[in-house]
């Protein structure tokens, strides 16, 4: 039998057998191997920087909207309460026309934002603190009806943290229920509420009592906000501070939320505010809420308030609540009467 060889192979009986390569051959392909890996992971870092760029540094600013002017409310919505109104309106703004970003995972464009989602938790809070006082104070008859079933639930829904995906591992590796479900639901039932309030199927006493004790607790929330002020101007080094930051946005929202909060319960306890002469100080109120609310610094600076040439946004914005508590509570004497 004849047997010839090659480089790589070589015949024996009925077959071909591999001949082992040679030390230069293993080392080009050897070689090659590295140079595809390493050319895939140049590929992989690049598309990741440009998703991470075109994510982070474009879509994200985009995604950024701070809105502090009076929402439009159709005139049927406030067949019921203008306030109640003010309210649905509020929640659905900041779902589903701005987006809601305080739960926004890492990967989404909103997750790099940080004055956005400050603003819309003071914003949730204070509509939270309204469905409260609605459920507490103005939907009972002298206070001793029962609790309003679509206002109870609306007020429980409201509560519920802001920062909460689909999924937190934190808490359960189960599937979760998210924020901006639970916000829904709130606002499903104030506007159930206010279709039945219309039809004059449930309660909103508009008394000078209920109306003074929904402005008292305002004011005592207000009056919490300010100290967090106070501990934010302590922090930070020279005159730049994330906590500072954070607080300021966080109170705006609030402020913005009051401001079209009691711009509707305004049109609702309208006889009251005439009958007792508190127009003056009702628009002192609503000019201060929105003064502070509409506070744009390009950048929140938290300068020494005694030695800095810097300005202190917290000391500014803290005027304007300090200014809307005092007139507050000023309604609430000339209510009290």
């Amino acid at each position: 039998m004849t047997t010839t060889t090659s480089d790589t192979t070589e015949a024996r009986g009925s077959g071909l057998v591999p001949v082992p390569a040679s030390p230069q051959t293993a080392r080009l392909r050897d070689r090659s191997r590295r140079s595809s890996v390493l050319r895939a992971a140049r590929y992989i870092g690049v598309g990741v920087s440009i998703w991470a760029v075109v994510t982070y540094g474009i879509l994200g600013p985009l995604k950024h909207t701070i809105v502090t002017d009076l929402p439009v409310i159709p005139s049927e919505e406030t067949a019921g309460s203008a306030a109640v109104a003010s309210a649905a309106a509020l929640i659905r703004r900041e779902l589903d026309v701005n987006g809601w970003t305080p739960n926004d995972p890492p990967i989404a464009p909103a997750a790099v934002l940080d004055n956005m989602p400050n603003f819309q938790t003071g914003v949730i809070e204070a509509v939270g603190r309204f469905s409260f006082e609605m459920l507490d104070q103005i939907a009972r008859t002298r206070g001793s009806s029962s609790d309003d079933p679509d206002l109870e639930r609306a007020t429980g829904f409201l509560q519920f943290p802001p920062d909460i995906w689909i999924w937190e591992p934190s808490r359960s590796l189960l599937p979760s229920v998210s924020s901006e479900t639970q916000y829904r639901q709130g606002l499903a039932a104030l506007e159930r509420y206010n279709a039945r309030l219309a039809r004059g199927d449930a309660v909103f006493e508009q008394r000078a009592d209920t109306l003074a004790a929904t402005l008292s607790r305002i004011s005592a929330d207000l009056g919490a906000q300010t100290a967090q002020l106070e501990r934010a101007q302590d922090t930070g080094r020279w005159i730049f501070s994330s906590h500072a930051d954070d607080v300021f946005y966080h109170n705006k929202g609030m402020l913005h939320g009051y401001h079209v909060l009691l711009s509707g319960l305004g049109y609702d306890f309208d006889r009251i505010i005439r009958e007792r002469n508190l127009g003056p100080i009702w628009n002192q109120v609503l000019d201060g809420l929105q003064q502070g609310a509409q506070l744009r610094p390009l950048v929140v600076l938290n300068g020494d308030r005694d030695r800095s040439i810097f300005a202190n946004h917290l000391a500014l914005q803290g005027f304007y609540m300090k200014r809307a508590i005092l007139q507050l509570e000023e309604a609430v004497n000339v209510l009290a009467v």
